[in-house]
């Protein structure tokens, strides 16, 4: 058996590991008492430097031993008259390297870089992004030449180029490179990886600085634009289908996002004491720096959220509410939030005890011709890969997002059957999607209404549209009537309902909202009048 390797038996392996374990347990429990009997005498001197660079290169998560560095370098800077220490903020530069080579994603390696930079008598701004530019060509998807044997490191150059790319955000801007440079950085790498979510979200940070909507500005970026962005996303999506990365992007550029904080709608009624104001995001009205102003209340009202306690709502509601309205048939509400912006509703007199208004949400970007005519263009590409791939998900979300932002209401049919069909392409997401019907049809019957009358008596109409949710209860506080019925609607639903402050008539039949309830929405919604179950 002469020249054969010994291999060790599982017995033997695991006794050898925690062997290695206890040792390596005992240098570090040696270490740490030498330096915080160092730090109880305030010996900030080269040996602290060299036993926490022991141990942090090892383990770079222990922000003491960052802490204890600061203040060692700090001391020796301060000694340091000629060169005031950067030969030292320079090793330790090189030390956070090796140190995230370790371990990329720790924070406290990342942070002390940051720091030993801010603080070096020179720092090189220039040299870190091209630093971060070396580490990102190390892209993990043009890594895959690796072996197998290769994949922990392979891990950490993944992570390594997450976090560089936040990294690199930061360092651009001390270095003052143009935007536009880096506008060219982030197509680059597009253009040679199409699956590079962080170029395509730093893409999303650039182009509103680069090339504003003048004419909109709540709009991201130019419509001239934005119609070149849609074909780069259209390339990279139709690349590679299934990867989701340029299709996140396109919904971006969709204007798929959260509505900025405005004024949503307002009533009130004088003869029952009662006003319920609303905004299309939550907010604070107890906050201290929060204002409410209507000519005729006192802006000191006891204004109540819907959700039963002082939080962010969407809904606030004032009982007790008896100002004395003048004689005018328009009056201004003015809200100031808690960081002074000032949003502004003009109320109508309906009756000689009503004030009404609702705005118009907007559920999405509306688009000039010329990119509804690329919208279009992109859709009917959509519909032939579809053919080719009917089942390929990213295709069929797309699709509807498309139809959804060339006319919504008119294609809303076609939406429907796109998201009906992915529940069971991707039946993982089935809550997902059927989410989207019920928000999505909510957004085209309050259009309809909205655009109607406008008028808080008129019957709010979304029966039957497959809600599994109450979506948008801002708009729906100030409806006199609401149909609800034959959707998908269960117990878990009737918190929502305390949001309707003026429902006299509640259509619930067709849900799966049991009869015994009656009695608990009858006190979450204390105005109902009259309440269909089944």
């Amino acid at each position: 058996m002469h020249g054969r390797l010994k291999v060790r038996t599982s017995a033997e392996e695991a006794a050898r590991k925690q062997k290695e374990r206890n040792a390596k347990a005992a240098a570090f429990r040696a270490g740490m008492e030498r330096i915080l009997a160092k730090k109880e005498r305030a010996e900030l001197d080269e040996e602290l430097m060299l036993l926490t660079g022991k141990i942090l290169s090892a383990n770079p998560d222990v922000a003491m031993l960052w802490n204890l560095r600061r203040q060692c370098l700090q001391t020796f800077a301060k000694a340091d008259e000629e060169t005031g220490g950067q030969s030292l903020f320079d090793k330790d530069l090189s030390f956070t390297e090796m140190c995230l080579q370790v371990n990329p994603k720790s924070y406290c390696a990342w942070h002390h870089r940051c720091w030993v930079l801010e603080n070096c008598p020179t720092p090189n701004w220039d040299k870190e992004v091209e630093l971060c530019t070396k580490y990102l060509k190390m892209d993990e998807r043009n890594c895959m030449f690796f072996s197998c044997f290769n994949f922990k490191f392979l891990n950490q150059v993944i992570q390594l180029a997450v976090h560089c790319w936040d990294y690199r955000r930061y360092v651009v801007a001390k270095a003052n490179v143009a935007p536009a440079k880096e506008l060219e950085f982030c197509t680059e790498k597009i253009q040679n990886n199409f699956s590079n979510y962080s170029s395509w979200h730093y893409r999303s940070k650039l182009l509103p600085i680069l090339h504003p909507n003048k004419e909109d500005p709540s709009r991201p970026i130019s419509e001239e634009k934005l119609k070149e962005e849609l074909e780069l996303v259209l390339t990279a999506a139709f690349t590679d289908p299934g990867d989701s990365s340029a299709w996140f992007y396109q919904r971006w550029l969709l204007g798929y996002s959260q509505p900025e904080l405005d004024l949503a709608a307002f009533r009130m009624d004088t003869a029952k004491g009662l006003a319920v104001v609303t905004f299309t995001r939550p907010v604070n009205l107890k906050h201290k720096d929060a204002k409410l102003e209507i000519e005729g209340l006192d802006s000191s009202a006891n204004w109540q959220s819907a959700c039963f306690d002082d939080s962010y709502s969407v809904t606030w509601i004032l009982r007790d509410a008896t100002p004395n309205l003048p004689n005018q048939l328009t009056f201004p509400l003015t809200f100031t939030d808690e960081f002074n912006q000032t949003h502004t509703l003009e109320l109508n007199k309906t009756s000689p005890t009503e004030l009404f208004a609702i705005r118009k949400p907007k559920f999405g970007t509306e688009f000039g011709v010329a990119v509804v005519d690329v919208l279009k263009a992109q859709l009917e590409s959509c519909q032939q890969l579809l053919e080719f791939e009917p089942d390929s998900k990213w295709t069929l979300l797309t699709a509807a997002l498309l139809s959804k932002a060339i006319d919504h209401a008119a294609n809303h049919d076609q939406i429907v059957q796109y998201l009906e069909k992915l529940k069971n392409v991707d039946p993982m997401r089935t809550g997902y999607y059927q989410d989207l019907i019920g928000r999505w049809g909510t957004e085209v019957r309050l259009g309809q209404w909205i655009d109607g009358k406008g008028c808080p008596a008129e019957r709010l109409d979304l029966s039957g549209i497959g809600l599994v949710h109450v979506a948008y209860e801002q708009y729906l506080a100030v409806a006199s009537e609401i149909d609800l019925g034959g959707n998908k609607l269960a117990e878990k639903s009737l918190a929502k309902f305390g949001h309707f402050v003026f429902c006299k008539n509640l259509i619930l039949k067709g849900n799966q909202i049991a009869g015994e309830t009656e009695p608990k929405i009858r006190q979450i919604c204390s105005g109902l009048q009259q309440l269909e179950l089944v």
